[in-house]
């Protein structure tokens, strides 16, 4: 083979193999709220060195029960939604932070030190 072609064949390895790797990160970035009656229960990850799924979708009035699973660590278990006055340090996967948002709209959320962060979007 050519040295052009060998490149060539390099370059869409190399371009297909981003396009995989985004379309699997990108896929689902989002939350399933799983409810019974009117609680939301969602439960975060930490995937990347960032909370998983970075955007929640939820339903402004109803109760949200948030669980931070196993994969959460250090500052990341420290849950906070200043907006919202939410602000609790989950030790366990067990613990649930408990919060209502009270009208639609787009809020942030963080750990304690601000490095991982995401969306809380009410409708």
């Amino acid at each position: 083979m050519k040295n052009t072609t060998i490149v060539a064949l390099i370059g869409i390895l190399v371009i297909g193999g981003s396009l995989f790797l985004y379309m699997s990160n990108t896929a689902a970035q989002t939350n399933t709220v799983v409810g019974s009656g009117d609680v939301q229960r969602i439960t975060l990850s930490e995937k990347n060195a960032n909370y998983f799924p970075q955007v929640l979708n939820v339903k402004a009035g109803q109760p949200v029960e948030l669980t931070l699973d196993s994969s959460v660590s250090g500052c990341y278990r420290s849950f906070t939604i200043r907006q919202l006055g939410v602000s609790q340090y989950a030790r366990t996967p067990k613990e649930t932070i408990k919060f209502t948002v009270p009208q639609p709209g787009s809020y942030r959320f963080s750990c304690s030190m601000g490095m991982g962060t995401g969306t809380l979007i009410a409708t």
